[in-house]
């Protein structure tokens, strides 16, 4: 019987915002007590919080948005690959694992951002190269633990770019510290917000037997 992994981020005034970004907040707009029947929550909080994809829209302006993405690629065949205490993600630490045909994603595990209430300053990175290599393996999708592909102070987003070329989709964000290297089912649905740059996402892995 296959089991499941959560590996998002829990969502509350606690969790780490971009710098300058709009941060999580929930609260209870109307109570059961005001309403007559029901508590009634609202949210307020950018698309890029917590484990989020982006789509293109976010750094491209002509780019695709959230409700154009095709959801079959975050329902997808992952391997999970442990890059910790790794400055930068090159080739050699990718590639050698692709050897399953029905894999489609990659995830990335560095355990580099531990305290998730707290905005890195730094971060590991992808060299710019690897997108390319990635697609001629039959990758569609990357995911990392971290906040972003890129440098967190990177203007060019080279990294996004770069992916963006070879229609590879991102995920980041996602919490692997106990997660084993393998291969898993991945589910990382974006919420269906018209005309959106990202969207937060529930992702799971599942076991395969």
């Amino acid at each position: 019987m296959s089991s499941i992994i959560d590996i998002s981020m829990k969502l509350s005034q606690k969790t780490a915002s971009w710098p300058g970004d709009t941060p999580f907040h929930y609260e209870v707009a109307c109570s059961k007590e005001e309403s007559g029947s029901v508590n009634v929550g609202k949210i307020e909080t950018s698309t890029h919080i917590g484990t989020h994809i982006d789509a293109p829209y976010h750094f491209e302006e002509n780019g695709k948005k959230v409700d154009e993405l095709p959801l079959e690629r975050y329902v997808s065949q992952a391997i999970v690959i442990d890059c910790s205490n790794k400055v930068q993600i090159v080739a050699e630490d990718i590639l050698p694992y692709l050897t399953n045909e029905c894999v489609t994603t990659v995830l990335i595990k560095t355990r580099y951002w531990r305290d998730r209430t707290k905005f890195p300053d730094t971060i590991p990175t992808m060299e710019e190269a690897l997108p390319r290599q990635l697609t001629q393996k039959g990758i569609s999708l990357i995911g990392v633990d971290l906040p972003s592909v890129d440098r967190i102070d990177s203007k060019e987003l080279g990294v996004h770019h770069s992916l963006a070329k070879y229609d590879i989709s991102i995920l980041e964000g996602i919490v692997m510290d106990d997660v084993k290297p393998g291969i898993y089912e991945l589910i990382a649905l974006p919420l269906r917000i018209e005309g959106a740059d990202g969207s937060p996402v529930r992702a799971i892995l599942r076991t395969i037997e």
